[in-house]
């Protein structure tokens, strides 16, 4: 296998990868290449949703994207979420609501949580088990992750719709 060298848009920054080859996984280069350990892999099959980022504001498992597909677009991992010492709403309200237990699946689930709420500012209890049902958590059960995502659509519309009108 012959290395390749490419340059990676990574939350705001480019990152020049020199040593890859060319079939391997975006989540190995963030992690291997760029030194983002945030993205966590855990099945590399896309089944757990732990690897989640966006390229060009569309949620990935990053596991199944090659890297060197993700040139010229904007990757964006949970280190780029927010500033260093500022979490951002969602890690907030992770924390308020007691979501984060191992961490494992937390950066994954929080990449969707802002993919959520950024598509649908109001979702409702159904909608957010739907979205959230490709990443995979085996220490909270989910409800203080729904809890969560709740405070942060309350916040953000100041409205207290997000959980009304589904049956539980």
């Amino acid at each position: 296998m012959t290395n390749q060298f490419f340059t990676l848009r990574v939350n705001g920054a480019d990152h020049d990868v020199a040593d890859s080859w060319l079939g391997e996984s975006l989540l190995d280069v963030l992690r291997d290449r760029v030194g983002l350990m945030g993205s966590k892999g855990a099945c590399t099959q896309g089944e757990c949703g732990s690897c989640s980022v966006t390229v060009d504001g569309s949620l990935v498992c990053s596991c199944l994207v090659m890297a060197a597909t993700a040139v010229d677009q904007e990757i964006v991992t949970i280190e780029g979420v927010a500033p260093v010492g500022a979490p951002s709403d969602v890690q907030q309200a992770f924390v308020d609501a007691g979501a984060v237990q191992c961490g494992f699946c937390t950066p994954g689930l929080i990449m969707a949580v802002h993919d959520l709420l950024d598509r649908t500012p109001e979702p409702s209890d159904t909608e957010i088990r739907e979205e959230l049902a490709g990443n995979v958590c085996r220490c909270t059960g989910y409800g203080r992750i729904i809890d969560a995502v709740q405070q942060v659509s309350v916040s953000r519309t100041g409205s207290g719709a997000s959980s009304q009108g589904d049956a539980q």
